[in-house]
């Protein structure tokens, strides 16, 4: 995997070098620039070496130089696209490079390339006929392409600390961005932190004019349900279906010129993948990669033994405890330049520095949940609409204060947690129970953070959007559609970019390839949550590989233990909240609620502590080394 940086208009080659110097990580096996002077168009590239490593070197250009490339992802259909473009006449240079697919396919089907592409993908091309730069990122996003549009050009690059890098770009908070992190617990796309700084969106083409500057979005794919045009047959010809289609995605995540291994929970996304993956090499050489923790509510260790030893794995195990997280703080939340509030970024992280040691390439079951319905979210939502349309606020809001009396839990999703949680989300209408569910804070949280009156309707606006778009009237299909859009696209996959990429690692998703993800929404809703059966259809396909102990398990989730490890863990100082303008006294005053057991505010705590530390709007807020801090009894 890599990272690329450019800019069009003022700016020197130091401005690129210091752009492409905060992108080392993300490649850190070679590097090139390529200047067009006329134009004043700069690119500049990090390599991390995967497939085509003689040949793979970028900037790449066409042999007449007419287009140039930097290009960050893994196309998995490329071998299909050039015998194609061979077909219709086009010479490659490089032995199987996907970076020259990527050139000739422009050049045959101009952006139309986009749409044939299966894989995980951002690029920039300069395109010296038409005079433009020509943009993409693959459907949902899993790889980073941020840019900022100034007076007097156009700046982009992988992360926004690159961005930011270049003189003309200054970093200054959105406050609204800002009260989006703490609704959502991420900033969805368009906007970032930073005012300046824009994403372009998943599924998303953009073209930069260079003479008259002008900027053209367009969306060219949207995670959505398809009705009423389901695959031929039925279920059980849909789970056949879905099991060689799954596998055909395995097999192409297989190619690489280095080593490559599994991340394995032993929950049925990650043994799906392992087990199919078992299919084409021999199991004895598959490296398989896991994570536990001492508190047992939270450790899946064990069962990913299990599934191990069913495959016959090689298989290693890492445990992450308070002392190991509270020293990799500091350099993980100061280096996210797309702040997110998910603390499995700890767990995801140092799973990819275990993964690293022994792996350049890993493959991973995120997009499961996603496209199959996995979370216990989905088993809330028929109860969710009775109390909707039964409860009066007056009761509800009784029934909110008598559940902040029950007795408070630190074991994983315990039922208060999730009691609290739920009756959070349904005192809303049902387009914002998702992000009212899902994110570090309620909106009576962000009026007192943010000293202002918020109404829900604006705060979770792009979830409404969403909501209110979808062909479908079924909640399931809606919520998935959230989870796709914003759960996986803004949270999960930027925080597995970040958390591999710190550490030089590509991770793969098998599970959204395009043809997976095409019939995954083509599928009926009545086979992905079954009577109450999450994933029945998943389950049904991988019933001939996975055993049942597996396969029906109680799903746990990567989670860490959050609310009592943050007892530990010193407040950010007053003068971070100062700086952002939210009232940093509030916030005390949670902290100490939190830490005498008098309430759980886990999820806004957490996510105060990242943004501090990511240094949003001045220095970074410092965390200090475990060996300093008071370990709960």
């Amino acid at each position: 995997m890599c990272g690329f940086a450019g800019f069009a208009g003022p700016g020197t080659e130091r401005d690129l070098a210091a752009m492409c110097t905060a992108l080392l990580h993300r490649g850190p096996d070679d590097g090139g620039t390529h200047h067009a002077p006329d134009v004043g168009v700069w690119l500049g590239f990090r390599r991390l070496a995967i497939v085509d490593i003689e040949g793979g070197h970028q900037p790449m250009a066409t042999a007449d130089g007419d287009l140039v490339i930097v290009y960050n992802g893994e196309i998995y259909n490329a071998p299909e696209l050039r015998r194609a473009l061979e077909q219709a006449g086009h010479r490659f240079r490089t032995d199987h490079s996907d970076t020259e697919v990527l050139l000739h396919g422009y050049r045959e089907w101009g952006l139309g390339l986009v749409e044939r592409l299966n894989g995980m993908f951002a690029f920039c091309l300069y395109d010296r006929r038409r005079g433009q730069l020509v943009m993409g990122r693959d459907r949902f996003g899993k790889k980073p392409l941020f840019y900022a549009a100034t007076p007097d050009g156009l700046v982009f690059a992988s992360e926004a600390t690159a961005v930011l890098r270049h003189p003309a770009v200054p970093d200054t908070v959105d406050r609204t961005a800002l009260i989006k992190y703490f609704a959502y617990g991420f900033v969805p796309a368009p906007m970032t932190l930073q005012a300046a700084v824009r994403k372009l969106p998943g599924g998303c083409t953009m073209v930069y004019d260079l003479a008259s500057r002008r900027l053209t979005l367009s969306r060219y794919w949207e995670y959505r349900m398809v009705m009423d045009a389901p695959p031929p047959g039925g279920p059980e010809q849909w789970a056949e279906e879905l099991r060689e289609l799954l596998g055909r995605a395995v097999e192409r995540r297989l190619i690489a010129d280095v080593p490559l291994g599994f991340f394995l929970s032993g929950g049925i996304d990650s043994t799906a993948i392992v087990a199919l993956a078992a299919q084409h090499l021999s199991p004895a050489a598959m490296k398989t990669f896991t994570i536990g923790f001492s508190e047992p509510s939270y450790d899946e260790s064990g069962f990913a033994r299990t599934a191990a030893e069913r495959y016959g794995t090689d298989h290693r195990v890492r445990t992450l405890d308070l002392e190991t997280a509270t020293g990799m703080l500091p350099g993980l939340f100061a280096r996210l330049d797309d702040p997110i509030a998910d603390p499995s970024l700890l767990p995801t992280h140092l799973l990819s520095r275990f993964a690293r040691e022994s792996v350049t390439v890993a493959l991973s079951g995120d997009g499961g949940d996603e496209l199959f319905a996995g979370y216990d979210t989905f088993d809330a939502l028929l109860p969710a609409r009775l109390y909707h349309h039964t409860v009066p606020q007056p009761l509800h809001r009784l029934a909110e204060a008598a559940a902040r009396w029950l007795p408070r839990s630190d074991r994983n999703m315990s039922f208060d947690f999730k009691l609290r949680l739920a009756l959070r989300g349904v005192g809303h209408r049902p387009e914002h129970w998702l992000p009212a569910w899902l994110g570090p804070a309620s909106v009576k949280d962000l009026e007192r953070l943010f000293g202002e009156p918020l109404r829900a309707e604006d705060v979770y606006e792009e979830a409404a959007a969403l909501w209110h778009s979808s062909a479908s009237r079924h909640d399931v299909d809606r919520n998935l559609e959230y989870y796709g859009r914003f759960y996986l696209g803004e949270g999960l996959l930027t925080k597995a970019d970040r958390a591999s990429m710190f550490c030089s690692l590509e991770t793969r998703s098998p599970f959204l390839d395009k043809e997976v993800v095409d019939f995954a929404c083509r599928l009926p809703v009545s086979v992905k949550h079954r009577r109450g059966a999450r994933k029945w259809i998943l389950r049904k396909a991988m019933e001939p590989l996975i055993p049942p102990d597996i396969l029906n398990r109680k799903k746990k989730g990567f989670g860490i233990p959050l609310t009592r490890w943050l007892r530990a863990l010193p407040a950010p100082p007053a003068a971070a909240a100062d700086r952002l303008g939210i009232d940093g006294r509030w916030l005390d005053g949670l902290w100490e609620e939190h830490r005498r057991g008098l309430a759980d505010h886990r999820g806004i705590l957490w996510a105060w502590t990242a943004l501090a530390a990511t240094g949003a709007g001045g220095e970074p807020a410092a965390v200090p080394p475990a060996a300093s801090l008071p370990l709960p009894a």
